[in-house]
């Protein structure tokens, strides 16, 4: 019953073929005939309503083949082939929706699998079950074996393990040891674990993939409507060819057998059958494509900007030195961190991140601003009420404070200045180190076909020009305001144009590039949702499996395509010359809508010969050296 309501003409169809069947062996043929003719054209109405809704969205062609065919064998008498062209027309309907179900199996498993009760334990009681919803930051939550995390926390056991290939991909379990990270929608082990909540469900890492997962499977990709622009010169062949087989015959059953060979649903199920299976394959990679039209944008890219902080680099600038300037306001090392990490919690600059978690190592209290003002990409004013501390680039801390001495700094190095009440008190010297697989991304990219790569960076050019040699990038736009990221990414004159970063202040410029590829994991949430593609894994080397998932998908969608023109032109041809006869050419044409479905379910896999970029593993975070008086 399930089947019959989910497909309620193709079980009507087949009870209109057991009936004709009925009535010919009981030598009913009139009746019989009447019986498929009238149900065949009852079926052709609604595929002509069908074609004038298709043609007020601007869709034209496919669908008028299907009317001429159905009503073409009735016409002639030949019913059986009606009822053939009928049942294929529906049930290649049914065999799409199997297909897309089938591709698209990673993005509904990610969404039944969504946890909907968690165990909070509270002081003193044993676990309760509450909804996921009720959790909050600091909730302890009890896991049991082989259940799903519900919310982003932190493992509060001495260790456990975790099953995170349907985030990542990786297969293998990961081992987590106290304090470590654990990612909603990962599923522990065989142990049952205490963790701590970070983040409600809604903030959550797996909430996110969830939402944008579902926003994704409810798209349609223009290379649909591209197979759409095919339909119509295949229309107008088949119509030129039936009515050449029918003049030169002068038999009226040559232009129905041409027309049964004719129907379009190769040209219907390709296209989308192909880019649900390269959605869902993204997804199994960790990969949200946010609408179907973007793989078609990632197949074509021909220039690849990048962010640098968070996306070519590792995003976790750590301390080198403190650099105490010369009379630098009569603070000592400790002090100045100290004023400068209380100014950058009213930052939201990776940098201010970084100084201040050099201050939580050394136990240094931060202190709360009367009033603070954040400058995008240059730097903070506060005002503690017992001095004013400014922090930030050189020349916005140089704008307030006076004698601002710039620091000597070597490869790979970033100075982040202090002033202090007007003085300039001393600079805290960073370094972030390169992804170690940035550089081979980017040539993976070049393999892909991008012919051009360029840096988009707020900072200093003698910064970005080090971490350009490093990955192979030659072309570079440091010390950039978002408005003029933007202003570049306008400015390129080679089409399409693809931004990845991952910050707030890549929001703008992810919106106006092309493809705009946001690195989610870590990243903010207005990049994310600025962003056509989030990358929901730490790897920047998904950047180019997304270029390679896009131009897999094209490339199988338009070759199922051209599969089922090629194939139907070629069953025409013979038709025209009166070698198949109807019925036999609506079986035929059910074998070209098989090869046409198995052929584009090609796109759930890669291209054989070609092995995906690996993340190499990141080395040792590196410790604060030294501090210089």
């Amino acid at each position: 019953m399930g089947f019959v309501r989910r497909y309620p003409l193709v079980a009507a169809t087949v009870l209109c073929c057991l009936v004709v069947a009925g009535l010919l062996l009981s030598g009913k043929a009139v009746a019989a005939q009447w019986t498929a003719s009238i149900y065949a054209l009852f079926v052709t109405v609604r595929l002509a309503a069908d074609m004038i809704r298709a043609a007020v969205h601007g869709r034209l062609g496919v669908d008028l083949l299907a009317v001429a065919a159905v009503a073409s064998t009735v016409a002639v008498g030949e019913y059986i082939a009606s009822l053939i062209v009928v049942l294929m027309l529906s049930g290649g309907r049914a065999l799409e929706d199997f297909a897309q179900g089938r591709a698209q199996r990673e993005l509904s498993a990610l969404l039944e699998r969504a946890p909907q009760i968690a165990h909070r334990e509270r002081a003193g009681r044993p676990a309760e079950d509450v909804s996921v919803g009720e959790l909050r930051p600091g909730d302890v939550l009890l896991l049991r074996p082989a259940e799903v995390v519900p919310v982003d926390g932190v493992l509060a056991s001495e260790s456990g393990s975790f099953d995170e290939s349907a985030l990542t991909g990786e297969s293998l379990p990961v081992e987590r040891a106290a304090g470590d990270q654990v990612m909603s929608g990962s599923v522990n082990g065989g142990s049952a674990v205490r963790m701590r909540a970070s983040a409600t469900v809604t903030d959550s890492q797996y909430s996110r993939i969830v939402a944008l997962v579902q926003e994704a499977a409810a798209s349609r990709a223009p290379v649909v409507r591209m197979a759409d622009r095919y339909a119509v010169p295949f229309t107008v062949f088949a119509f030129v060819l039936s009515g050449v087989a029918w003049l030169a015959s002068g038999d009226p059953v040559r232009f129905a057998e041409v027309l049964v060979v004719a129907t379009p649903c190769p040209l219907l199920i390709a296209a989308p059958v192909a880019f649900v299976a390269g959605m869902s394959r993204a997804s199994r990679n960790g990969i949200i494509v946010k609408n179907g039209g973007t793989l078609e944008k990632l197949s074509r890219i021909r220039v690849a900007a990048f962010d640098k902080t968070g996306t070519l680099t590792g995003g976790r600038p750590v301390l080198l030195e403190i650099r105490i300037a010369d009379g630098g306001a009569g603070l000592g090392a400790d002090e100045l961190l100290q004023r400068a990490a209380s100014a950058e919690q009213y930052s939201s600059h990776v940098l201010a991140a970084s100084v201040m978690e050099a201050a939580v190592r050394r136990k240094l209290p931060l202190l709360a601003a009367r009033n603070a003002t954040e400058h995008a990409t240059y730097g903070v004013w506060a005002d503690f009420g017992s001095c004013t501390v400014v922090v930030g680039k050189r020349n916005f801390v140089a704008e307030n404070t006076a004698r601002v001495e710039k620091a000597q700094l070597a490869s790979g190095q970033m100075a982040v200045y202090v002033g202090v009440d007007g003085i300039f008190a001393g600079a805290l010297i960073m370094s972030d180190a390169v992804r170690p697989n940035a550089a081979q991304t980017l040539e993976q990219l070049r393999r892909l076909g991008i012919r051009e790569s360029l840096m988009l960076t707020g900072d200093a050019q003698e910064t970005a020009e080090h971490i350009a040699a490093e990955v192979g990038i030659t072309r570079i736009h440091a010390e950039c305001l978002p408005a003029e990221k933007v202003q570049a990414v306008k400015a390129l004159t080679s089409r399409p144009v693809m931004m990845v970063g991952d910050g707030i202040n890549d929001a703008p410029v992810l919106a106006a590039a092309d493809v705009g590829v946001a690195m989610g994991a870590k990243g903010s949430t207005a990049a994310s949702e600025s962003a056509d593609v989030v990358i929901m894994l730490d790897d920047l080397s998904r950047v180019a499996r997304a270029v390679e998932i896009g131009q897999r998908s094209v490339k199988v969608a338009l070759e199922s395509i051209w599969v089922g023109i090629i194939l139907s032109t070629g069953l025409m041809i013979v038709a025209a010359s009166g070698f198949i006869p109807a019925v036999a050419g609506a079986l035929f044409q059910e074998l070209v809508d098989l090869a046409t479905i198995l052929n584009a379910l090609r796109a759930l896999g890669p291209a054989r010969g070609r092995e995906p970029v690996r993340q190499a593993a990141p080395g040792p975070a590196m410790p604060v050296t030294k501090v210089l008086p």
